[in-house]
């Protein structure tokens, strides 16, 4: 059953920018963000690994639960890093351009 109400992952980004300006007794993401990047990386990681958990032995309730984990998590990451979720599309939109499995034999080791 689809929402009526779009949120897409430049809406999440746009979030993440916002609570990221507040303080951190009153936002998660700024919490994450005054720990810096590697701990924000490993959250990543965890979340990454409950994900795949959940895709495997649970069921699609609990696997989109993790996905938002998940992606909040890329998202807060990339903000650390001073990327923006639209320098990942561009990446995804180059690589359409070709098979996958051309795409990725051309990629350097």
């Amino acid at each position: 059953m689809a929402n009526d109400k779009s949120f897409t992952l430049h809406d999440l980004a746009a979030r993440v920018r916002e609570r990221a300006k507040a303080s951190a007794e009153d936002s998660y993401t700024r919490k994450l963000l005054d720990k810096g990047v590697a701990h924000i990386a490993k959250k990543f990681g965890e979340e990454a690994a409950e994900t795949v958990i959940a895709a495997v032995s649970e069921d699609k309730k609990r696997v989109v639960s993790e996905t938002a984990d998940l992606l909040y998590h890329l998202v807060v990451l990339l903000e650390a890093r001073g990327i923006d979720i639209s320098d990942v599309e561009s990446v995804l939109r180059e690589r359409t351009a070709q098979s996958g499995l051309a795409e990725k034999a051309s990629r350097s080791r």
